[in-house]
Protein backbone atom coordinates (compact mmCIF):
# COMPACT_ATOMS: atom_id res chain seq x y z
CA UNK A 1 0.00 0.00 0.00
CA UNK A 2 1.09 3.41 -0.56
CA UNK A 3 2.15 5.89 2.30
CA UNK A 4 -0.62 7.55 4.16
CA UNK A 5 -1.72 9.25 6.75
CA UNK A 6 -2.01 6.32 9.99
CA UNK A 7 -4.33 6.38 12.33
CA UNK A 8 -3.85 3.61 15.08
CA UNK A 9 -6.51 2.47 17.00
CA UNK A 10 -9.22 4.13 15.16
CA UNK A 11 -11.31 1.07 14.48
CA UNK A 12 -11.74 -2.41 16.04
CA UNK A 13 -11.84 -5.52 14.42
CA UNK A 14 -12.62 -8.59 16.23
CA UNK A 15 -11.76 -7.38 19.27
CA UNK A 16 -8.26 -5.83 18.73
CA UNK A 17 -7.93 -2.03 17.68
CA UNK A 18 -6.60 -1.89 13.81
CA UNK A 19 -5.01 1.13 11.48
CA UNK A 20 -6.76 3.11 9.03
CA UNK A 21 -4.79 5.08 6.44
CA UNK A 22 -5.81 8.07 4.77
CA UNK A 23 -6.67 11.01 6.21
CA UNK A 24 -10.12 11.49 8.58
CA UNK A 25 -12.93 13.32 6.36
CA UNK A 26 -15.08 15.67 8.08
CA UNK A 27 -18.26 17.30 7.21
CA UNK A 28 -17.48 20.60 5.23
CA UNK A 29 -14.77 18.86 3.46
CA UNK A 30 -14.75 18.48 -0.25
CA UNK A 31 -15.52 14.92 -0.79
CA UNK A 32 -12.01 13.43 -2.66
CA UNK A 33 -12.57 11.59 -6.10
CA UNK A 34 -11.79 8.02 -6.40
CA UNK A 35 -11.55 5.55 -8.59
CA UNK A 36 -13.14 1.91 -7.44
CA UNK A 37 -14.96 -0.51 -10.28
CA UNK A 38 -18.24 -1.96 -11.14
CA UNK A 39 -19.21 -5.17 -11.03
CA UNK A 40 -18.71 -5.21 -14.61
CA UNK A 41 -15.26 -4.03 -14.34
CA UNK A 42 -16.06 -0.34 -15.30
CA UNK A 43 -14.13 2.29 -13.37
CA UNK A 44 -16.82 4.63 -11.63
CA UNK A 45 -16.14 7.43 -9.69
CA UNK A 46 -17.27 10.11 -7.31
CA UNK A 47 -17.47 12.56 -10.76
CA UNK A 48 -19.67 10.17 -12.18
CA UNK A 49 -22.27 10.80 -10.06
CA UNK A 50 -21.79 14.68 -9.76
CA UNK A 51 -24.78 16.65 -9.77
CA UNK A 52 -27.14 13.99 -7.59
CA UNK A 53 -26.85 13.76 -3.67
CA UNK A 54 -24.42 10.99 -2.56
CA UNK A 55 -24.85 8.43 0.18
CA UNK A 56 -21.71 6.31 -0.03
CA UNK A 57 -21.42 3.08 2.48
CA UNK A 58 -18.22 1.26 2.83
CA UNK A 59 -18.54 -2.10 4.62
CA UNK A 60 -15.50 -5.01 4.79
CA UNK A 61 -17.72 -7.38 3.20
CA UNK A 62 -20.91 -8.05 2.15
CA UNK A 63 -20.34 -11.57 2.88
CA UNK A 64 -21.09 -10.87 6.62
CA UNK A 65 -23.92 -10.00 8.37
CA UNK A 66 -23.91 -6.58 9.67
CA UNK A 67 -22.32 -5.76 5.79
CA UNK A 68 -25.60 -7.91 4.33
CA UNK A 69 -27.95 -5.83 6.54
CA UNK A 70 -26.37 -2.38 6.16
CA UNK A 71 -26.81 -2.77 2.23
CA UNK A 72 -30.07 -4.27 2.59
CA UNK A 73 -31.03 -1.22 4.83
CA UNK A 74 -29.33 1.18 2.20
CA UNK A 75 -31.21 -0.74 0.08
CA UNK A 76 -34.87 -0.54 0.89
CA UNK A 77 -33.91 2.97 1.94
CA UNK A 78 -33.16 3.79 -1.70
CA UNK A 79 -36.62 3.41 -3.03
CA UNK A 80 -37.88 6.29 -0.64
CA UNK A 81 -34.75 8.86 -1.94
CA UNK A 82 -35.45 10.38 -5.19
CA UNK A 83 -32.27 11.57 -6.78
CA UNK A 84 -30.01 10.08 -4.43
CA UNK A 85 -27.20 7.90 -5.47
CA UNK A 86 -26.73 4.97 -2.91
CA UNK A 87 -23.13 3.63 -3.16
CA UNK A 88 -22.06 0.59 -1.35
CA UNK A 89 -18.39 0.01 -1.28
CA UNK A 90 -16.29 -2.89 -0.28
CA UNK A 91 -12.82 -4.72 -1.01
CA UNK A 92 -14.84 -8.02 -2.56
CA UNK A 93 -13.88 -8.55 -6.31
CA UNK A 94 -16.81 -7.30 -8.26
CA UNK A 95 -18.03 -10.81 -9.51
CA UNK A 96 -18.42 -11.90 -5.75
CA UNK A 97 -20.64 -8.44 -5.89
CA UNK A 98 -22.76 -9.39 -8.77
CA UNK A 99 -23.37 -12.68 -7.25
CA UNK A 100 -24.12 -11.52 -4.02
CA UNK A 101 -26.54 -8.77 -4.97
CA UNK A 102 -28.75 -11.17 -7.08
CA UNK A 103 -28.94 -13.56 -4.77
CA UNK A 104 -29.85 -10.97 -2.62
CA UNK A 105 -31.96 -8.90 -4.44
CA UNK A 106 -30.51 -6.12 -4.43
CA UNK A 107 -30.98 -3.75 -7.06
CA UNK A 108 -30.97 -0.01 -6.02
CA UNK A 109 -27.80 0.47 -4.67
CA UNK A 110 -24.30 0.15 -6.58
CA UNK A 111 -22.00 -2.22 -5.14
CA UNK A 112 -18.78 -1.33 -6.08
CA UNK A 113 -15.19 -2.94 -5.45
CA UNK A 114 -12.06 -1.10 -4.09
CA UNK A 115 -10.18 -4.17 -4.17
CA UNK A 116 -7.42 -2.85 -7.09
CA UNK A 117 -5.57 -0.04 -5.79
CA UNK A 118 -7.36 1.20 -2.41
CA UNK A 119 -8.27 4.46 -4.40
CA UNK A 120 -11.32 5.16 -2.53
CA UNK A 121 -10.05 3.71 1.00
CA UNK A 122 -6.64 6.05 1.20
CA UNK A 123 -9.08 8.95 0.14
CA UNK A 124 -11.46 8.70 2.78
CA UNK A 125 -9.73 6.64 5.28
CA UNK A 126 -11.13 3.63 5.69
CA UNK A 127 -8.11 1.17 4.86
CA UNK A 128 -7.69 -0.76 7.28
CA UNK A 129 -3.54 -1.65 7.20
CA UNK A 130 -3.40 -4.99 8.75
CA UNK A 131 -6.08 -6.82 6.79
CA UNK A 132 -6.23 -4.85 3.17
CA UNK A 133 -10.04 -4.28 3.92
CA UNK A 134 -11.74 -1.19 4.52
CA UNK A 135 -13.66 -0.18 7.74
CA UNK A 136 -17.49 0.06 8.48
CA UNK A 137 -18.25 3.82 7.65
CA UNK A 138 -20.81 6.40 5.87
CA UNK A 139 -20.46 9.54 4.16
CA UNK A 140 -23.43 11.77 2.31
CA UNK A 141 -22.15 13.61 -0.12
CA UNK A 142 -23.80 16.59 -1.67
CA UNK A 143 -24.56 17.75 -5.26
CA UNK A 144 -21.88 20.30 -5.21
CA UNK A 145 -19.01 17.28 -3.34
CA UNK A 146 -19.45 18.94 -0.01
CA UNK A 147 -19.60 16.29 2.75
CA UNK A 148 -22.81 16.75 4.78
CA UNK A 149 -22.26 13.19 6.77
CA UNK A 150 -19.27 11.46 8.04
CA UNK A 151 -19.79 8.24 10.68
CA UNK A 152 -16.83 6.02 10.74
CA UNK A 153 -18.37 3.16 12.97
CA UNK A 154 -15.58 2.52 15.30
CA UNK A 155 -16.20 -1.56 16.10
CA UNK A 156 -16.48 -3.98 12.93
CA UNK A 157 -19.55 -5.62 14.57
CA UNK A 158 -21.65 -2.40 14.62
CA UNK A 159 -24.00 -0.86 12.42
CA UNK A 160 -23.86 2.75 11.52
CA UNK A 161 -26.70 5.72 12.26
CA UNK A 162 -28.84 4.85 9.35
CA UNK A 163 -31.72 7.56 10.65
CA UNK A 164 -28.83 10.12 10.72
CA UNK A 165 -27.13 9.46 7.36
CA UNK A 166 -30.49 9.38 5.55
CA UNK A 167 -31.56 12.59 7.07
CA UNK A 168 -28.55 14.39 6.09
CA UNK A 169 -28.90 13.06 2.41
CA UNK A 170 -32.83 14.06 2.92
CA UNK A 171 -31.84 17.34 4.01
CA UNK A 172 -28.86 18.08 1.22
CA UNK A 173 -31.15 17.42 -1.61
Amino acid sequence: MTSAVERHGAFTFKGNPVTLLGPEIKVGDTAPNFTVLANNLTPVTLDDSKGTVRVISVVPSLDTGVCDAQTRRFNEEAAKLDGVTILTISVDLPFAQSRWCGAAGIDKVQTLSDHRDLSFGLAYGVAIKELRLLSRAVFVVDANDKVVYAEYVPVVGDHPNYEAAIEAAKAAK
